[in-house]
């Protein structure tokens, strides 16, 4: 089963959700998923060796910042890179058409 389809109907009006299963997501958007761990990991190793000493700094006085701009910062390289392998995939499969 690729999705799951949850209707819940009201008198006024009805309520679709679409449950994807987690296997696919996983498939689908693994690329994004490294990228981000692999970002968090590079925010955290950021605010473990340079960080703030002051304490004053917005984005490297605590770990949690550091390691969450990492892991946004890596979704963000991840979803290009998935973007420009997948016009690769498209492109080469028209030419062989």
């Amino acid at each position: 089963m690729d999705f799951l389809i949850i209707k819940i109907k009201q008198s006024d009006f009805t309520v679709v959700f679409v449950v994807m299963n987690f296997g696919q997501i996983i498939k689908s958007k693994k690329v994004q998923i490294v990228f981000t761990i692999a970002g968090a990991a590079g925010g955290f190793l950021y605010w473990r060796f340079v960080g703030c000493t002051s304490g004053t700094c917005a984005i490297k006085s605590v770990w949690y910042w550091s390691t969450l701009w990492g892991a946004a910062f890596g979704f963000l390289v991840g979803e290009l890179i998935s973007d420009i392998i997948t016009k690769r995939k498209q492109s080469k499969e028209e030419r062989d058409q």
